[in-house]
């Protein structure tokens, strides 16, 4: 059987000595394409957080990309981190360098040091969102989405084995968000999993898939509409 991309077992997620959720459990397999929804404040953002190591959690048992992130020691998260592909609603996009810079800044950060490697890592990512002809442009010449298309780009530089997507469309129009759910849809097609904590009830409807909404403190798995 196969080991699950994420599997969270009877662990409590504590922010600012306030619990955030109790004793919750989750499995997530390798390709599947999931949405978490909640009301604000109900512990979705800190979920992630979790996941790619930026709270601490101090029981139950977690395993993310085959790492143990309770047991994991702070020098170890960049390794982590390798194998994820995050992507946030305000694109975190670096506004004093042009995407190709952008892109490359990650590469390097994470030990590319070939120059023709690096220059065809950042062709591929770019295809794959098609922006091809952007790699000279700064962020603020990019509109909205193209710039969150770039981050998912970003997001894909090492090629990930998990995306984990915090509000990707909540700075978006509906259209641009269309988009942006095709460009994440097609890249779960290639057999990437993802994650996408979100508010955006459209989106769920027109692009069904699993859902798990936060109530209370707890999980709840919803029949995907089709």
């Amino acid at each position: 059987m196969e080991t699950p991309i994420v599997d969270l077992k009877n662990i409590n997620i504590n922010h600012d000595d306030k619990n955030i959720l109790s004793d919750i459990s989750l499995s997530i397999k390798k390709g599947e394409f999931i949405y978490l929804i909640g009301k604000t404040g109900s512990g979705k953002s800190s979920l992630l957080k979790i996941l790619y190591g930026n709270l601490k959690i101090l029981d139950g048992e977690a395993n993310v990309v085959g790492i143990n992130v309770i047991k994991i020691k702070e020098k170890e998260i960049p390794f982590l981190r390798r194998k994820l592909g995050i992507v946030f609603q305000d694109f975190k996009l670096l506004s004093d360098r042009s995407i190709k810079k952008n892109l490359e800044f990650v590469l390097r950060a994470t030990d590319w040091k070939d120059k023709k490697k690096i220059e065809d890592r950042i062709q591929t990512v770019l295809e794959k969102v098609k922006l091809q002809n952007t790699e000279n442009k700064f962020p603020h010449e990019l509109s909205g989405g193209e710039q969150q298309r770039i981050a998912i780009a970003r997001a894909l530089l090492n090629k990930p084995e998990l995306i984990l997507a915090d509000e990707p469309t909540g700075n978006l129009d509906p259209a641009t968000s269309a988009e942006i759910m095709e460009v994440l849809k097609k890249i779960n097609k290639s057999g990437t999993t993802i994650l996408i904590a979100t508010h955006d009830y459209d989106i769920i409807s027109k692009f069904p898939a699993k859902t798990i909404r936060i109530e209370n403190n707890k999980f709840f798995e919803l029949s995907e509409k089709k």
